[in-house]
């Protein structure tokens, strides 16, 4: 489909008046039928500190990513869904929190099955309906179907070495990201340091497997796997850009816009800087693995710029959760940098270290060089912006948690961005909401790796909520739950209807999936509504 073939249904359709986004969610004003290109850039394991335009005092150099904030929009108040990979991943592709799907707590591996159904609209399948190319090229991590040996044994979950015996490598995939609105689709299946290593390209294994290769290395650690002939763990994020400009470069000469989603494995474990960045930050390789993803980002924008497209195309760069613990802290605190920014915790955690995260938007045709929003955003929105782009009326069995960030980032165009409230979610399933400046935790403990640990001594004897005034302490240290009843009861009345209607968005009561991956109820629900 050409440009120009979609450009008139949808015009027609807004002189009609027959896409005037009145819902909550979207602005009403009428964008023009000429959406942008879009490039999607997720960082794994990114701290809000690690880029230098967010946490000047850090020491990490980034130079290419301060670049893009100074030219387009940089949120100081953006969030992840999740503080870990796999439930961040299913927000940002389907504008609904994960812990609404069967995956209620942790991640999924490298073997799991697809999480996300078939007739589940995806940001790929909804921009697809409306001319876009779409391609993903990265990590996926939200399962798709092996397939399997005629066997009876099965294997495991996928996080021991064995567990990969039953699955032919020889045959396609089946539930795969093309299946979920991609055309192009190139990568691999969990985390890096998930076995199996192999790319996939539209469902097929792109070489044979060889053996099985490990590492245990402090920084450059992975678990023992199948790893096929073309997979070369240190050249899997350089792979993944090479790959992403050559894709820009050719849809560029289409007239048709594009969405990449480019889901980087790093600077997540293992922590591979090649060869040229080995050394270059002068701390440790995690240091170093950022300013080379740095670099890598800058040549991704030269490559739209060279292209001639840079001023219809949004550029959006950002990370699914806060920094891991492998990125070394102690080493890098040494040398005065502090990933996570100056907030409480980190990966895993449902305090801010655990899912504040950069968010920079660059689209010169629309977005302010220079600009900056304080506003609370959550990474499930893109879904309601697409479809804000597109003018196609979200569905009510779509983007159940996903508002428009259109009125932010182009507020000359009148309109209000419609987020009320953002929830927050950790590794064990722990809840915040998080309205204006208050957070509230439904739990005593940090819901993930830092302390205090959940189900140790010191947890046990803290209060069973937390409630913390994030203007005034920004780094969560004063508990006013016992000072603020009020808010206590509209915070939790507001969490408890967003489970109850199935969405945080209006409109028609929407479904919950009642069980968990391992057939339990949902314990967390049921505490949340009994509260």
């Amino acid at each position: 489909m050409t440009r120009a073939s979609y450009r008139f249904p949808l015009l027609l359709a807004c002189l009609l008046g027959l896409l005037s986004c009145k819902e909550e969610g979207r602005s009403d004003e009428v964008i023009e039928p000429n959406p942008p290109n879009i490039i999607y850039i997720l960082a794994d394991d990114l701290g809000y500190g690690d880029v230098s335009c967010y946490h000047p005092s850090g020491k990490i150099k980034t130079p290419h990513l301060d670049a893009l904030a100074a030219q387009g929009m940089r949120f100081t108040d953006a969030h992840s869904p999740s503080a870990v990979c796999t439930p961040t991943r299913y927000g940002i592709l389907t504008g609904r929190y994960s812990w609404r799907s069967p995956l209620k707590s942790g991640v999924l591996t490298g073997k799991s099955k697809a999480l996300i159904a078939k007739n589940r609209t995806t940001v790929a399948s909804l921009l697809k309906k409306s001319g876009y190319h779409t391609a993903f090229i990265g990590k996926w991590h939200l399962g798709w179907d092996w397939a399997l040996k005629d066997t009876a044994d099965l294997g495991g979950d996928g996080w021991n070495p064995g567990d990969f015996d039953a699955i032919d490598f020889t045959k396609n995939i089946a539930h795969s990201p093309n299946d979920l609105g991609f055309d192009l689709a190139y990568g691999h299946s969990g985390s890096l340091d998930m076995a199996p290593y192999v790319y996939v390209e539209n469902g097929k294994v792109t070489a044979q497997v060889k053996g099985v290769t490990e590492d245990t290395g402090k920084y450059t650690w992975w678990r023992k796997g199948p790893t096929a002939a073309d997979f070369l763990h240190r050249d899997v994020t350089p792979n993944f850009f090479r790959r992403s400009m050559a894709y820009v470069k050719e849809r560029s000469k289409v007239d048709a816009p594009f969405f990449l989603y480019l889901a980087l494995p790093s600077p997540h474990t293992p922590i591979l800087p090649t060869a040229d960045w080995l050394g270059k930050s002068g701390m440790n390789p995690y240091a170093d693995f950022m300013m080379e993803m740095d670099h890598y980002v800058g040549q991704l924008v030269a490559t739209v710029q060279e292209m001639g497209i840079a001023d219809n195309t949004m550029v959006v760069f950002t990370s699914d959760n806060g920094c891991s613990p492998e990125a070394d802290f102690e080493v890098l605190e040494q040398f005065g940098h502090d990933p996570n920014g100056g907030f409480r915790g980190h990966k895993a955690d449902i305090f801010e270290g655990g899912h504040r995260v950069p968010f920079i938007v660059k689209w010169p045709a629309r977005v302010a060089a220079g600009s900056r929003s304080d506003a609370t955003v959550c990474l499930t929105d893109l879904m309601a912006t697409a479809a804000h782009l597109v003018q196609v009326p979200l569905a009510d069995d779509e983007g159940e948690d996903s508002f428009s960030l259109l009125p932010l980032l182009a507020p000359q165009e009148g309109g209000e961005y419609a987020r009320t409230a953002t929830v927050h979610h950790s590794i064990n399933g722990s809840f915040a909401l998080r309205k204006g400046d208050y957070k509230l935790i439904f739990a005593p403990d940090s819901g993930g790796w830092s302390p205090p640990v959940p189900g140790k001594d010191m947890a046990a004897k803290l209060p069973p909520l937390q409630l913390y005034h994030l203007k005034n302490d920004p780094g969560e240290t004063e508990n006013l739950v016992a000072g603020h009843p009020d808010i206590l009861e509209e915070l939790t009345q507001l969490m408890q209807g967003y489970i109850a209607n199935g969405r945080s968005t209006p409109g028609p009561v929407q479904q919950n999936a009642p069980l968990g991956l391992n057939g339990q109820p949902w314990h967390q629900m049921e505490h949340l509504m009994g509260l």
